[in-house]
């Protein structure tokens, strides 16, 4: 394992911030995952698990060790009367991956198309699009704990997956190490097109998985500015979940605020894009930090923001929405510093 000192973090996160990192390595096997355990329990310096970035704010510059995922690798493990299960290294770039899959004959994924990130880092945010979530086809995941150093397996029911969180985000943060993630991808494909967006853009003799993936791609690029060309990390709210009663009360003022009821009942999900909207800040910008003219719910760097500015912008959307609304807001990004 080759230790860095002082990079530069702007290639490692889609923000584009330019934060320094007092170390940085980069993890290209298991073997290396192994030994930066040893260095982790024998220096107790922080250590800061990237894969692509995309869920990653950095306010200042960070004072521990960056370790760069970078393990490769995607096969189809085995199959059984209902389903293929494929194994995929940690540092694989998501989209890339479902690509792959659709390629090999596989559906399930499709929704998630284009969604930026690895496929390490996709279960620590269970990440989700047009109705799915990974959560939907999840089997399990391989780690290492920094705290022992040894190999660990979770199944569905250990990563203890909720919306846009798990247990690897909120509740052992840092701790454990993602090598690689199995998902259970079934031999009949279970379309889900009825969300806002798919719903009536494909016909019955149209569908296939690489259809749904080219038709949602489409809808994020129309929607999201490109990390490449300009810096974001996605959509940077989660959607609010509120309890109905608290819903009802702002329909009473604003009738046409969204709703969509959740598993759970008596709650409902209403859009963060839409409360930010109505707050007049789309394409809100103080210097280089602003919101998307394109979509609310993306904050951008127009080129030398600092993750400060962009947190600024951050909390001015929170504290409009909370003035108006009453709800507050919180971040889909981990945020440093």
């Amino acid at each position: 394992m080759n230790i860095l000192e002082t990079v530069s973090l702007k290639p490692y996160n889609t923000f584009r911030v330019d934060a320094v990192s007092r170390y940085f390595t980069r993890i290209q096997k298991l073997e290396d995952v192994q030994n930066l355990a040893r260095w982790y329990q024998h220096s107790k310096t922080p250590v800061l698990f990237v894969g692509g970035g995309s869920n990653l704010l950095f306010k200042e510059d960070y004072p521990g060790l960056v370790a760069h995922c970078e393990l490769s690798g995607k096969t189809c493990l085995y199959a059984d009367e209902s389903a293929r299960y494929i194994r995929a290294g940690a540092g694989e770039n998501w989209h890339d991956f479902v690509r792959w899959t659709i390629d090999q004959g596989y559906a399930g994924l499709e929704n998630l198309s284009l969604i930026p990130g690895t496929v390490g880092a996709a279960p620590v945010q269970n990440i989700g699009a047009y109705g799915v979530e990974l959560v939907d086809y999840f089997y399990s995941l391989d780690a290492v704990d920094m705290q022992t150093g040894e190999v660990c397996q979770f199944d569905v029911q250990d990563c203890q997956f909720s919306y846009r969180d798990s247990f690897f985000k909120s509740i052992q943060p840092g701790r454990y190490f993602i090598t690689a993630v199995t998902f259970r991808l079934p031999k009949q494909p279970e379309w889900k097109l009825d969300y806002a967006g798919l719903q009536g853009q494909l016909d019955d003799h149209q569908i296939s998985a690489r259809r749904v993936s080219d038709l949602v791609s489409d809808i994020r690029r129309s929607k999201l500015p490109d990390p490449a060309v300009m810096g974001n990390a996605g959509s940077f709210f989660k959607n609010p979940v509120l309890e109905e009663k608290v819903w009802l009360e702002i329909r009473a003022r604003f009738p046409e605020v969204p709703g969509y009821p959740q598993k759970e009942e008596g709650l409902i999900k209403t859009s963060a894009a839409w409360l930010i909207d109505q707050c007049g800040l789309k394409g809100y910008r103080v210097g280089a930090a602003g919101v998307s003219e394109q979509h609310a719910l993306v904050l951008v760097n127009h080129g030398g923001a600092t993750g400060k500015h962009i947190w600024s912008i951050a909390e001015t959307l929170i504290r409009a929405v909370e003035d108006r609304f009453s709800v507050t807001l919180e971040p889909e990004p981990r945020v440093i510093g």
